[in-house]
């Protein structure tokens, strides 16, 4: 069993910024990529940033410059640093990982954690 929990959401002002965090727990051989996704309210999920086991990284083009996802091997988390926040980052964001286990790799998500931004 694999887990993902997110932390680091809450409400901040424009211009502002938030760090999320996402640890992955659970029988892990190993962990290919991770990433942040999000979806506002009326909204389809949208990707935000991916990492590859690398450090390859690639970004939506609403958040290039604003935004740094990175990540520690070592204890299977990835963050998300997020900068100059706009009311448009406004959503829940989920963490996602490509998890290798015994016998085959998965794809799981974390359960979401709410970014709000006040104007």
């Amino acid at each position: 069993q694999v887990q993902l929990v997110e932390s680091g959401g809450g409400l901040v002002q424009a211009g502002g910024s938030l760090r999320l965090s996402c640890a992955a727990t659970g029988s892990i051989s190993s962990i290919n990529a991770m990433a942040w996704y999000r979806q506002a309210p009326g909204k389809q999920r949208e990707l935000v940033a991916r990492i590859t086991s690398s450090d390859s990284t690639n970004y939506a083009d609403s958040v290039k410059g604003r935004f740094t996802i990175s990540r520690d091997n070592a204890k299977n988390r990835v963050y998300l640093q997020m900068n100059s926040l706009k009311p448009e980052d406004t959503a829940v964001y989920y963490c996602a990982a490509d998890v290798r286990v015994t016998y085959s790799t998965n794809r799981y998500w974390g359960q979401g954690t709410r970014v709000t931004v006040s104007s």
